[in-house]
């Protein structure tokens, strides 16, 4: 036997205060006097013989009940089973996962509350422990510092879930950041209270552990049945109009062994259902849903696609922003302008397009990063910091249509289109060529898809233009418009994220009829349609930092992100058009402010600028968890980690005690000390003589 407080055994020495009232009764005698001495003498002798064996027994009932009550207070126990048990005296830090995976259920009883409820068990075991620590998914600033075990008892009734998944690394730095800062000669140890989903966990295998310290490992014992979420949502044109129809891809996946069958799929926008989908998602599989649907109005659209799936619900949902018919900015640099000014007379009839035209040689080079397509027309040699301004303009992901002028330099044009996948251009030298008619477009190509009505579509003697090219070139991704020599005209080329559009001759009447042919506006404007990047639909709280595209950014502006009364301001970085945002974790929001799926206006002074959709993060989604015996694989070699099989089990605590504490005795001495005064009071009250 042991004892966890030796020290409380210097009051055994108290047992020496009943023998001494014992062997030196002070009492004062009072003499009597009767007149028949020889019968008080037989009774006195009867008398006093019964009465030194009550007071024997009194004096064993005290002694003892002295010595269990500080034989209590030294707390001893028998030695645990294992050779390195834990020692009450070190720091015990205890992490409890709170992630959204501890949402699924077993026996009706979700994961969390089932840990929760081990983790109050345990606490009886370290109930006069003052050196305790509580980590949560939240990482709060509370959650840095020591606390009594009753402290701990009245935070496990508030914890709630988290929308941040940590993995098993960061949890570990976290506990021993706090053990560093509060070492002792005693060994720690740290507790482990999860699901051990695989998605979130992270390298276990990689873990440094500090062998001084032991780790104990208590998962719950969870089986992963099915789970759907929404993988990923995609528009089948970057572009929407309002009032035609448009296209939405859902790809639903199923974590699970078992297949959700005839699961229905809603879409909603602006919170009206406008379509239903059905799909049957196998198990650990993914199935698609097709949605039709068209827009009322300019400007965002709130969407969502729900359906029902239980008990994991947190990801049923899936928000995401539409933007209909956003303007396209377009931006017009001209060496030599036609006089019909057919660039600017193509889009200005429609409200969709915003242009701005300008002389290559003075245009502000700046004012490229806000556009979307720039319109390259008629210069002779594009150089200096046009040249590589429109070079990083389309490799992060801007369209660009370069029409040449009647001579241009062959050189220059190497150079600059050389860089964006364009190679071997020849010109035609001096002189105007003679003009060929194109030949019908190949209407499969996807740049068709909508250009000719299906009237149209069916004529195979259609009037074409005819165009006098001054150039050639090789290279080009694909050829839309060719001339019936075999020659290209137009065709698109992709360089980095964007596109390049490259026509072979320029516009003016003496070099065809191309501008004054109905072919050409349906073109442009699919040209210009097709610069419009493609939206993003939503974001992910694991992202990090979210990039935004800014319209006139004004200096010095601080954006916020508001939802209904919450307002953040996240850590941001304005640079040019592009705002950086950071999206703030859990332990960076104050106790009053709360992040969670849904709708967030980017709002400056004031001004609503954009709407974002934010979705948890699919990791949580993918319930696959390690077993215990995957753990101990993991952790096989290491002796100062141990792993429990089970969790759901209200023996927990005692198994642990048994294992790693020992048999507690401190409880039995108790009950032995109020026994003995019991037995001393009974003694005293019910043996006369």
């Amino acid at each position: 036997m042991s004892f966890l407080f030796p020290s409380f055994l210097w009051g055994l020495l108290a047992v020496s205060i009943p023998i001494a009232i014992h062997f030196f009764n002070f009492r004062r005698t009072k003499r009597v006097y009767f007149t028949n001495v020889a019968f008080l003498k037989a009774v006195d002798t009867q008398t006093s013989s019964f009465r030194q064996i009550k007071h024997w027994l009194v004096l064993a009932a005290r002694v003892l009940a002295i010595a269990c009550l500080a034989l209590a207070f030294a707390q001893p126990f028998l030695p645990s089973q294992s050779e390195s048990g834990i020692d009450r005296r070190g720091v015990t830090s205890l992490y409890l996962d709170n992630s959204y995976s501890m949402q699924n259920e077993q026996n009706n009883k979700r994961y969390l509350d089932i840990a929760t409820g081990r983790l109050s068990d345990l606490m009886g075991i370290f109930r006069n422990a003052t050196s305790l620590q509580l980590v949560t998914n939240d990482f709060s600033a509370a959650e840095q510092a020591l606390h009594p075990s009753d402290k701990i008892r009245d935070r496990l009734t508030t914890i709630g879930l988290s929308h941040t998944p940590r993995s098993f690394e960061q949890v570990y730095r976290r506990q021993q950041n706090l053990m560093d800062r509060y070492r002792t000669a005693a060994p720690n140890q740290l507790f482990w209270f999860s699901d051990f989903q695989k998605s979130t966990s992270g390298d276990l295998s990689a873990l440094e552990l500090d062998s001084t310290d032991r780790l104990f490992l208590v998962p719950v014992q969870a089986a992963p049945e099915k789970n759907v979420y929404v993988d990923s949502v995609w528009l089948n044109t970057p572009f929407i109009r309002e009032l035609q129809n448009n296209i939405l891809f859902v790809k639903v996946s199923n974590s699970g062994t078992e297949a959700a069958k005839d699961l229905v799929v809603k879409l909603y926008l602006d919170n009206a259902q406008v379509s239903t989908a059905s799909v049957t998602v196998p198990a650990n599989g993914a199935a698609t849903a097709k949605f039709n649907f068209s827009l009322k109005g300019r400007g965002y659209k709130t969407g969502r696609i729900t359906f029902d799936d239980f008990p994991v619900t947190f990801d049923n949902d899936h928000f995401f922003v539409l933007n209909a018919s956003p303007v396209i900015r377009i931006m017009h640099l001209y060496g030599q302008k036609t006089g019909a000014n057919y660039i600017e007379n193509v889009f200005q009839n429609d409200s969709l397009f915003r242009t701005q035209s300008f002389n290559a040689q003075n245009a502000d080079v700046g004012l490229l990063s806000s556009a979307d397509l720039v319109v390259l027309e008629g210069l002779v040699q594009p150089s200096g910091s046009l040249r590589s301004t429109l070079e990083e303009f389309v490799r992060k992901g801007g369209s660009l249509i370069v029409i040449p002028p009647g001579t241009p330099d062959a050189a220059a044009y190497n150079g600059f289109l050389g860089s964006l996948g364009i190679r071997g251009i020849i010109t035609k030298g001096e002189g105007t060529p003679a003009a060929i008619p194109l030949s019908a477009p190949d209407r499969a190509n996807p740049f068709f898809s909508d250009v000719f009505e299906e009237s149209v579509r069916q004529e195979t003697n259609l009037s074409l233009p005819s165009a006098a090219p001054v150039w050639q070139w090789s290279g080009a991704g694909s050829t839309l418009l060719t001339l019936r020599s075999g020659q290209p005209y137009l065709t698109q080329s992709s360089a980095g994220l964007g596109k390049l559009y490259l026509f072979g001759a320029p516009l003016e009447g003496t070099y065809g009829n191309m501008a004054q042919h109905a072919l050409f506006v349906p073109v442009m404007y699919k040209i210009a349609a097709m610069s419009v990047r493609a939206q993003r639909t939503a974001y992910s709280f694991d992202e990090s930092t979210l990039a935004l595209t800014i319209t006139n950014p004004a200096p010095n502006a601080v954006y916020k992100l508001r939802r209904d009364k919450t307002e953040i301001i996240p850590v941001q970085r304005l640079n040019g058009n592009q705002l950086l945002l950071e999206l703030p974790t859990s332990s960076q929001l104050s106790e009053d402010q709360t992040v969670d799926a849904g709708y967030y206006e980017l709002v400056n002074d004031g001004n609503v600028e954009q709407l974002l959709a934010l979705n948890h993060d699919n990791s949580e989604s993918q319930l696959d968890y390690y077993t215990p015996d995957e753990l101990r694989a993991i952790f096989s070699g290491r002796k100062n980690v141990q792993v429990f099989d089970k969790i759901d089990d209200a023996a927990f605590a005692r198994e642990f005690e048994q294992q790693n504490v020992g048999t507690s005795l401190w409880k039995y001495f108790l009950y032995a000390a109020l026994a003995f005064l019991l037995i001393e009071i009974l003694l005293i009250r019910f043996m006369k003589g």
